[in-house]
């Protein structure tokens, strides 16, 4: 897929077709991250930026933001934004890539592409755009999460008396895939083939590219997010996306 392509052709219609992280996030995760990193001396990158839905976090928090993105329509609609403290820079991050290096880097579902060997790059140029002490939020999809909303839609069935053998196809869609593309983490999302991690795959991944990893949360979202209906009954633990934070040492 030609991802520069593919984000400008929805850039348009970003906050319908792109789940938003920002305004899903249950408890908040989020902003206390943002707040713990805060440093209004401090430079930030926000590293696949989209439309800009991490500016307003980011912007009054640090002394400069760097927003980078593959998409110039979507760049475009971030400067709409008019923060006078951020710079726009179209990149394709999954290149060489060659920035000044900050202090803190926000990165949100962008190493999620079903090119395995893409996204170890995007993380090792994450380290890379780091300086020295500086640290990384990465927001990833979680495979765990996939499966247990699989486990709790087949628990729901059940619950109404409904053999596991008749549930229609299309609650599945997420693993139509092959064998070697569900063990690797690729389960597809409204079509789209989309990269999904295990908590050791993580710890695994950002140690090779140098990381110290300092936290691996949870940003959690209601049960509308993955059900139009879901019964009342179902509760904690709610789906979820990794939230990696680490550190270059």
């Amino acid at each position: 897929m030609n991802e520069e392509r593919h984000w400008d052709s929805i850039a348009s219609d970003y906050n319908e077709e792109v789940f938003d992280v920002f305004n899903s996030d249950k408890f908040g995760r989020l902003p206390l991250y943002f707040e713990k990193f805060a440093n209004t001396k401090h430079t930030a990158i926000d590293f696949g930026c989209g439309t800009g839905k991490g500016l307003p976090y980011l912007s009054p928090r640090f002394k400069k933001v760097l927003a980078i993105d593959i998409s110039q329509k979507c760049l475009d609609m971030a400067a709409a934004r008019k923060y006078a403290n951020i710079d726009l820079v179209r990149k394709d991050l999954t290149r060489n890539v060659k920035f000044p290096p900050a202090d803190f880097i926000f990165c949100c579902n962008v190493i999620i592409l079903p090119e395995i060997d893409q996204n170890k790059r995007m993380i090792r140029n994450i380290f890379k755009s780091l300086k020295k002490g500086g640290s990384a939020l990465v927001v990833a999809p979680s495979m765990d999460s996939i499966l247990f909303y699989a486990w709790r839609l087949i628990d729901w069935y059940r619950k109404e008396k409904v053999d596991p053998d008749k549930i229609p196809a299309s609650e599945l869609n997420y693993f139509k895939g092959d064998q070697k593309d569900i063990f690797q983490g690729i389960v597809k999302i409204d079509n789209v083939p989309t990269k999904h991690y295990t908590h050791p795959e993580l710890q695994v991944l950002f140690t090779e590219a140098g990381f110290e990893i300092t936290a691996i949360d949870k940003i959690e979202y209601e049960w509308t997010t993955e059900f139009a209906s879901p019964p009342k009954w179902m509760g904690a633990p709610f789906p979820w996306d990794w939230l990696i934070e680490c550190r270059k040492p």
